[in-house]
Order: structure tokens, then sequence, then C-alpha cells
């Protein structure tokens, strides 16, 4: 199979089921583990929203015209606290009114350990899967992606708000207690919430009640050293695929970031089959 790569499908299960996205095709991958694999890059970019032929990807996918024109490549989408929908200068308004002005969660997880992040409500749990986490806990519904920035912003003054990917990549994480976690931390940015629920509206921030979700992912065995396959640098990846994780497909050769690649146009061997 033969075409351009996206983000790799995953549906939440006992374990992570794991598709990768080819062109038009989706492989299946679960039943792949423990078997060789090669991903060919054919040196080809095409670009993921207009579809012309780019030499370099930018925003995961896009040529530069779009990186620069459209709302999903600006910087707010990685800071959501520096929105600026309110001052009528996002770049693509209806989009950010689908996007952006709708409910998001704030979540405890632990990837490589604990963390705070933000998701839209339509990306759970795809966003944690994503991410690597194991375990992962909504604790505050809030209005709009810019408030849930903000939150944000005002817990990663006491947990971290990014993964260490390559700590997630070489194993599960200690189990945490997020539930303790959420109660240790909501207390110490109260004061922070009080202030946003005066400026953005007294329902605009929702304490939640939820359980904890576990995540399994299809992993035969972590490597010890983490090496990393780049299509920039060599065009061919292979190995024997000993299981995904995030958006990572783990070899015993090394690892690789699906989502990194998006747009890259990628030919798909599994050796001794029909695929």
């Amino acid at each position: 199979m033969q075409g351009t790569l996206s983000k790799m499908r995953a549906s939440l299960g006992d374990v992570v089921n794991y598709q990768l996205l080819v062109g038009e095709e989706a492989l299946a991958l679960n039943p792949l583990i423990g078997q060789p694999l090669q991903l060919t890059f054919s040196g080809n970019i095409y670009c993921d929203a207009c579809g012309r032929k780019t030499k370099k990807s930018y925003s995961q996918g896009h040529c530069f015209p779009c990186m620069k024109k459209l709302a999903r490549c600006d910087m707010c989408v990685m800071k959501p606290e520096t929105c600026h929908y309110a001052q009528g200068t996002c770049r693509e308004p209806e989009w950010g009114e689908t996007h952006c002005m709708v409910p998001h969660y704030v979540y405890l997880s632990n990837t490589s350990g604990l963390k705070v992040g933000i998701t839209r409500h339509t990306q759970i749990p795809t966003r944690w899967i994503d991410q690597g986490a194991t375990q992962a806990l909504p604790i505050l519904k809030v209005k709009n992606r810019h408030l849930s920035g903000l939150v944000e912003i005002a817990l990663a003054e006491f947990i971290a708000d990014k993964t260490n990917w390559r700590a997630m990549l070489k194993g599960d994480a200690k189990t945490i207690d997020l539930k303790s976690e959420a109660a240790r931390l909501l207390p110490e940015i109260e004061s922070r919430l009080q202030d946003l629920l005066l400026q953005f509206g007294a329902d605009a921030i929702e304490r939640l009640d939820e359980d904890v979700i576990q995540i399994n992912y299809p992993v035969d065995q972590y490597p010890t050293k983490i090496a990393s396959h780049n299509f920039d640098k060599d065009p061919v990846v292979s190995g024997v695929l000993l299981g995904i994780k995030g958006q990572y497909l783990i070899f015993d050769t090394g690892v690789i970031n699906i989502r990194k690649f998006t747009s890259y146009d990628v030919s798909v061997v599994v050796p001794d089959s029909h695929q």
C-alpha cells in the first residue's frame, strides 16, 4: 500500500487498537506486532490542507502558504492562553467557533509521570492515547479553549504540562492516584479559578467527579535506549514491530513518531503478507 501518512487511528479497548492510515487505506497494526514491517518514504510531501507538493512540512503536514493562513497552524493552538478570537483577529473565525469556542476539559494524566493537559470534548480519549497516557482523569470542564489554557498554566506552576516522550517510550510510568492529586492541586489554584469565574461568568468552569481512565498499549517489548527514525535523514524504516504507544511505532531498530510525518508519501510493506 502507498499514500500519504496521517495520524494513526486509535480506539480504546482492553488494549488500544491501532490502524496506520496510508492514503485512503487503513492497515490494522495490532496483529502485526512481533512481525517485520517496512515503511519507505518516496521523497514527496503533499500538503494536508491543499494537496500541493511541498519540499518541507510545516505544522505537521502543511505547505508554507497554508501554515501562514490556517488557524489550525496558529501559535494559539499550542498555547491556547494566547487565543485572540475575542479580539477579532482569528485567521478563520468559523474554524475557531467549531474548534476553540466549544467546551474543553482540563485533565490530569500519567504519561512519563503526572501532567496537566487540555482537550476538546470531542477528543476524549483520543488525546490521552496520542500522548501515551496510561491513566487520565478529567477534573474541570470549561466553556472554551482560551479558558482551558488559562487554567492549565495555573496548574503548570505545580506539575508538568509536557510529556518526556523518551521516558514514556521506555515503559509505563508508576501508577499514580490521580484523584488524590486532583484533591491536592485544585485548592492550590482556587483563587485563580475564582478570578476566572468573575472574568468569564459563573457558569464558565464546572468541577467534575469522574472515574480514572486506564489505558493499556499493545507493546511486547519496550526499548532500553531510544533511537529515533527520521524519514528526512533515512527514507527506509524497517524492523520487527515490537509495539505501539502514543503515536509511536516501536521497532527493534528504533522508534518513529508517525504524527510528525503527516503528509509524507510512503509505501508500506508487510513481508510475507498480501497487505
